[in-house]
């Protein structure tokens, strides 16, 4: 019943930081169509520019096909499209949707479900669906599978298959690019589960890894991102000891780095759509079977404590300076959630901000990468364009938030006139007041 994977046309359904990229590596060797429903998004792939640089315009143009008439007689390439009917004849429906949390924290499954009734409109016998957002364990089969069965009004494992794998995509890398990343894999029977860990294993070089069940995999990349966002609560608690110690932090996790087994992780500001999310998706499955975790909150509730630890530091530092602080000037360096990436996406400077807001200051965000009309979008707030680096005296205080490279070649040190908050460690000791 499963169409073979030479003969298979893929639909990517979402292409964002994670669609994308994947639709392009299927593109080289499968007839492969790009389907979302943001039409400005589209227009700008259509005409061969990724604004999210996870794929260069060289890589994106090589594979573009314009016609989908003629997309169907090519053995590859990659079709962009905002129609819903131009993914009718696809048999492998692939779908990398945001999986975000509302104010209260709570999993959003909203996308995943909208996407599902999407390709239930054209779901047909032998399809398969498969699933990479981040999700916590029976999201697929408990939550989506019942959404394609009703719309398409076939039968889960008898007329259609689902599987999961999950996304193992980190922006703003390229090192470890899609295809270079060991990808987890799984489907809704033995069979399904072989043929969806082919179908990847085709395109990923690094390899594949075939979880027993649906719900293993669905696990396994929750956990992932769990498992870093308490290391980094850990280290970011240690920060604030030492701070009160009067010990420098990076110094002791150098020294403590010698040891062969010690794990390197770093104090910052916790972001991103992954690790600021992912944990809430776990908690809530726990706290639905009656279980209340404990270090998994703890370790969110220290980490999205971090921009206001920065903000009252920094404030702490001007006044032992006796510089001014109501209406005093404050510059904010770098906005994006990581260096050299533009995505914006549950940036934690935010956090910064308010509370350097909340004491009366004049606050200024530059960030070269970000988008302005993105971040005025998401959060409301205006962003500084144009050349700064020339007048950076005119601020009381500056806080290094993001380390983009190219902050390393400013003229940033601290004067009698001024502090310097380097977050990211990255400016040599002396020339800041303070550093997590």
């Amino acid at each position: 019943m499963l169409k073979s994977l030479s003969e298979s046309t893929i639909a990517i359904i979402g292409l964002g930081y994670v669609g994308l990229p994947l639709a392009v590596a299927f593109a080289e060797k499968y007839r492969t169509i790009g389907y979302d429903i943001d039409s400005k998004r589209v227009r700008s792939l259509q005409d061969g520019h990724d604004k999210t640089m996870e794929v260069t315009d060289e890589e994106l143009q090589r594979v573009l096909v314009h016609d989908s008439k003629n997309s169907g007689q090519k053995s590859q390439g990659l079709l962009i499209t905002a129609e819903l009917t131009d993914i009718e004849a696809c048999n492998i429906y692939i779908v990398t949707v945001p999986t975000p949390t509302d104010k209260h924290n709570k999993p959003v499954l909203s996308p995943m479900l909208k996407a599902s009734e999407a390709i239930a409109k054209v779901l047909k016998r032998g399809d398969v669906v498969i699933y990479e957002s981040t999700v916590y364990p029976g999201v697929t089969e408990e939550e989506c599978v019942p959404v394609l069965e009703f719309g398409s009004g076939l039968r889960y494992n008898e007329d259609f298959f689902a599987g999961y794998s999950p996304e193992r995509i980190n922006p703003g890398d390229k090192e470890h690019t899609v295809t270079r990343i060991l990808k987890v894999t799984s489907g809704s029977t033995e069979e399904v589960a072989e043929y969806v860990d082919q179908l990847y294993k085709s395109v990923i070089s690094a390899g594949t890894y075939k979880a027993s069940s649906i719900k293993v995999a669905e696990a396994a990349k929750v956990i992932e991102n769990s498992q870093r966002d308490i290391n980094i609560a850990f280290v970011n608690e240690l920060s604030k000891i030492f701070n009160l110690l009067g010990i420098d932090t990076q110094e002791v996790l150098e020294a403590a780095g010698t040891k062969w087994n010690f794990l390197p992780f770093r104090p910052g500001l916790v972001g991103g759509h992954c690790i600021g999310v992912d944990p809430f998706y776990l908690a809530q499955k726990a706290q639905e079977v009656g279980y209340h975790p404990e270090i998994i909150l703890a370790g969110r509730r220290l980490n999205d404590s971090m921009g206001k630890h920065v903000a009252t530091e920094t404030i702490k530092h001007m006044m032992r300076k006796d510089l001014k602080v109501i209406d005093s000037k404050v510059l904010i360096l770098g906005f994006t959630f990581k260096e050299d990436c533009p995505d914006v996406r549950n940036s934690r400077v935010i956090d910064i901000y308010n509370e350097l807001q909340s004491f009366d200051m004049d606050v200024e965000i530059y960030d070269p990468w970000a988008d302005p009309s993105e971040v005025n979008q998401e959060y409301g707030i205006e962003i500084v364009n144009g050349e700064i680096k020339n007048n950076l005296q005119s601020y009381s205080a500056i806080i290094l938030a993001v380390g983009h490279r190219e902050f390393k070649n400013w003229d940033l040190k601290t004067s009698e006139h001024q502090v310097i908050f380097d977050v990211k460690s990255i400016l040599p000791k002396e020339f800041s007041d303070a550093r997590l």
